[in-house]
């Protein structure tokens, strides 16, 4: 590699280690399943602590603060959505259980739920996935994964009497 080409920051490089959220992106095997789950907890205290407003707003923090991770890690890698970001799935992780208080078995549906449409992106998440590049493309077709994830889970929630947040 020529001194000219771009090449990744240092690990420890603070949009690095956001981008990775703290390393969890560097697990090997699936990090954006290793990411969904490093989001539960934080998405628990927050939301524990704070109530479902303030997890919203964590996660369009989060959205922002990820745009910015995100994209210099993509700019100075050259790849297009680099394994090791997983920050993108903390934010819709957090936008997917804000409609739920902090309990397992919403959390768990909530997390699967995730899971499911952001592994299968419906649209615009596809579109996003494939048209919009940078940090904001890396981020968005998650938020979008999580706004479809919340909404499944709030109708899950009304058909099984359970409270919502």
């Amino acid at each position: 590699m020529s001194t000219l080409e771009p090449k990744p920051p240092a690990p420890f490089h603070p949009a690095q280690v956001i981008a990775s959220w703290f390393g969890v992106g560097r697990l090997p095997w699936a990090p954006g399943t290793w990411g969904s789950l490093a989001a539960l907890p934080f998405a628990w205290a927050i939301a524990g602590l704070f109530g479902p407003r303030a997890l919203l707003l964590a996660a369009l923090a989060l959205f922002l603060l990820g745009w910015w991770a995100a994209g210099r890690v993509v700019r100075l890698s050259a790849a297009k959505d680099p394994g090791s970001i997983v920050v993108d799935e903390v934010a819709g992780q957090w936008l997917a259980l804000v409609v739920t208080p902090p309990s397992a078995v919403p959390y768990v549906a909530g997390f699967l739920l995730f899971r499911v449409f952001d592994i299968v992106k419906p649209w615009p998440a596809r579109w996003i996935d494939q048209h919009v590049g940078g940090g904001l493309g890396v981020m968005a077709d998650d938020m979008v994964a999580g706004f479809f994830a919340a909404t499944a889970l709030l109708l899950l929630l009304l058909l099984m009497g359970r409270p919502l947040a």
